[in-house]
């Protein structure tokens, strides 16, 4: 699903900052069984125990927004995504209303982003989705998927072909090709969602879309690295962070290499090919559902459409350019850890 960049937490920060309150220590959970991806929790507490209980809330929350929102397996007991797309055509499927929400969240996006996040994208994206998994499996035989392909695919796409019917709690697609595909979002939603549960002195990383809630003991912020896009372990910039969302999208996640050409996983629903535009593009805002979906739509348009779009949303932006020029807004700048 979607596409997102490496954001790591500094290794310095390990360690709470000299001065804080020695009544709440530190302490992490990481579970490796919601996104297909790694979740890290991080939090201060006065006890292990009282860590342990909020640690335990979140993981069963997650875990229950990874079941409804799974486009890939059936939820046990009841409807899930995968199951609208299954009756994709047929009639409306009754849904959780954290479906509905999600969706209606993701229509609003696609409206607001010049359709550059498309839920209704799921037919082409299956495609790659599939290319990928091949290429992994055996590389020597890689490809991308066929042009012709993806154009018939496309042709199964557009907001117009979902129907939510928020009060009756339905979803449908009404054409029986359509698919949702929610990678563009969902974990940002998700950890918006979760995050809003939780005290202040948290910070929640779900798959690298990183959401601190309040800040650490004295009232200092958590610092976050954003990750260069050709150095796993180098750097770009590290932020402070307090009751704000970061999310990164980058050309080096989930790439497959055919023919001596690497493919990555975001899409633009224009071109139906990997967008070329930056190398990644780190998002900085206080909604991590809006995050998530703009770090995507800036990812596939150019900077100044880019700005407009923060400027919307009263978000910042650092971009990385195909060259390796660094860019970023003012609010960006102002963010930069200082060192002090």
């Amino acid at each position: 699903m979607k596409r997102i960049l490496c954001l790591l937490l500094c290794a310095a920060l390990m360690l709470g900052p000299i001065g804080c309150s020695q009544a709440k220590q530190r302490y992490e959970a990481t579970w490796y069984d919601v996104f297909d991806t790694v979740t890290i929790l991080t939090g201060y507490a006065e006890s292990e125990a009282a860590f342990s209980a909020v640690a335990e809330r979140v993981h069963a929350r997650l875990l229950e927004y990874h079941t409804l929102y799974d486009i890939y397996h059936d939820a046990p007991g009841g409807a899930n995504l995968k199951t609208v797309n299954d009756a994709a055509g047929g009639d409306p499927v009754a849904v959780d209303p954290r479906i509905t929400e999600l969706l209606s969240f993701c229509l609003e996006m696609e409206a607001a982003t010049d359709h550059r996040v498309d839920v209704t994208l799921g037919a082409v994206l299956s495609l790659w989705h599939d290319a990928r998994t091949a290429a992994l499996d055996n590389p020597e035989t890689a490809a991308p998927p066929d042009p012709d392909a993806l154009a018939a695919a496309a042709q199964h796409t557009g907001a117009a072909l979902l129907e939510l019917d928020a009060a009756a709690g339905t979803v449908r697609l009404t054409d029986p090709e359509a698919r949702l595909d929610v990678g563009a979002i969902a974990k940002g939603f998700a950890a918006k969602k979760v995050a809003e549960t939780l005290p202040d002195g948290y910070l929640l990383n779900l798959g690298r879309n990183i959401v601190a809630v309040g800040a650490k003991p004295g009232d200092v912020p958590w610092t976050i690295g954003v990750q260069s896009p050709d150095d796993a372990n180098g750097l770009l910039a590290l932020l402070d962070a307090k009751d704000v969302a970061v999310v990164t999208s980058g050309d080096y996640q989930r790439v497959f290499t055919a023919n001596g050409v690497a493919y990555h996983h975001i899409i633009d629903p224009d071109t139906l090919q990997p967008g070329t535009l930056w190398r990644s593009v780190t998002v900085l805002c206080a909604d991590s559902a809006v995050a998530d979906a703009l770090s995507t739509a800036l990812f596939l348009l150019p900077q100044a459409a880019g700005e407009s779009l923060l400027a919307a949303y009263h978000a910042d932006a650092l971009w990385v350019a195909p060259d390796g020029t660094v860019t970023m807004t003012a609010g960006f700048s102002a963010a930069l850890h200082t060192g002090k």
